[in-house]
């Protein structure tokens, strides 16, 4: 019985990747453990599927590239506990005659990005994303860093309510796009859906967030924001009611090998009065989704492809609502 409890947290990433494991040929024969209790929700355990192996490979790669992750990041994480240095734009200076130079002609620049890290990491988790939008033009990319003693996502999207706002006024532009990862996208999500955000976010992208919740690692119930992301909490709830009118566009890319999502599905926008693109992302973990380059061209194309009557659209009704959602797929690895 122990060992179908152990078994238990892997059963939904299990059903998700083997769903027709007791129709397919077996590939291990364990008629010498006659005893062996069966697991619930996958009977015919016997007859495990000739891909298992594939699929352990698939998981194998993921895991290596997990933790080879978390081990850079660790020797980064220093780097990133101190507030971001606010940079203001420099006035024109003045030519070799004197004379100030003329303006330059008017140019579209892209929106500002606001990065936002998940629970308790802090903004160098976006080294690598930061400098793929610089290198394609997004030059007005800044991270927030909230407390790692936070214990409500509520309090968190306030504080990043102010620090758009914050932004808006210093570059003077009216809008800004959003790239949350896990813990982040949920802070960004309440503050748009719940605090009038929707006005200054044009695009909200989120990596692994646990849109409905996830009931991946019981024992950290303990933290008050752990108890908030689990399936049914009180703010999970918010984040369900009615948003008519919402005009932030939404793109959730959701990994299928997410150790943390429980179930998988749960890091997919799942909302009637929101305009949303879930992604699913194949081959790669929760800690990669930041920093893997394939994950960053996608997140690019997401910006970029943002059309520029996003705010006024969502409220007339010309780009739609969650029945004309898109889902796609990109594969990693």
């Amino acid at each position: 019985m122990k060992v179908t409890r152990a078994f238990q947290p892997l059963l939904p990433l299990c059903q998700r990747l083997l769903p027709d494991m007791r129709t397919l040929p077996g590939i291990l024969n364990l008629s010498i453990l006659p005893n062996l209790p069966g697991l619930p929700g996958l009977p015919g355990l016997p007859g495990l599927p000739s891909r298992l192996a594939g699929f352990s490979l698939a998981l194998l790669k993921a895991t290596a590239l997990d933790l080879a992750i978390l081990a850079g990041h660790l020797l980064l994480y220093p780097s990133g506990i101190a507030q971001e240095r606010r940079v203001t734009p420099r006035p024109a200076l003045p030519s070799a005659s004197g004379v100030a130079d003329p303006a330059p002609l008017p140019t579209k620049a892209p929106l500002p990005v606001v990065l936002l890290h998940g629970f308790i990491d802090n903004r160098s988790v976006f080294v690598l994303l930061r400098r793929s939008l610089a290198q394609h033009g997004r030059h007005r990319v800044e991270s927030l860093n909230y407390s790692p003693l936070t214990c409500d996502i509520r309090t968190a999207a306030e504080l990043l309510g102010r620090h758009i706002e914050e932004i808006c006024e210093r570059t003077g532009s009216a809008q800004v796009d959003v790239v949350g990862h896990s813990l982040g996208g949920l802070i960004a999500r309440y503050y748009v859906q719940r605090l009038g955000g929707d006005g200054r976010v044009r695009t909200l992208v989120t990596l692994g967030t646990p849109h409905s919740g996830t009931r991946v690692a019981p024992l950290a119930n303990a933290h008050p924001i752990v108890r908030q992301m689990r399936p049914g909490s009180e703010l999970i709830e918010e984040l369900s009611r009615p948003a008519p009118g919402c005009r932030t566009q939404f793109v959730s890319f959701w990994s299928d090998l997410d150790h943390l999502m429980d179930p998988l599905e749960s890091a997919c926008v799942e909302h009637p009065d929101l305009l949303v693109q879930n992604v699913r992302v194949t081959g790669i973990g929760h800690l990669a989704l930041p920093v893997h380059p394939a994950v960053a061209t996608g997140i690019r194309q997401a910006l970029d492809t943002a059309p520029a009557g996003a705010a006024a659209g969502a409220r007339t009704g010309v780009l739609g609502t969650r029945a004309d959602a898109q889902t796609d797929g990109l594969t990693v690895a």
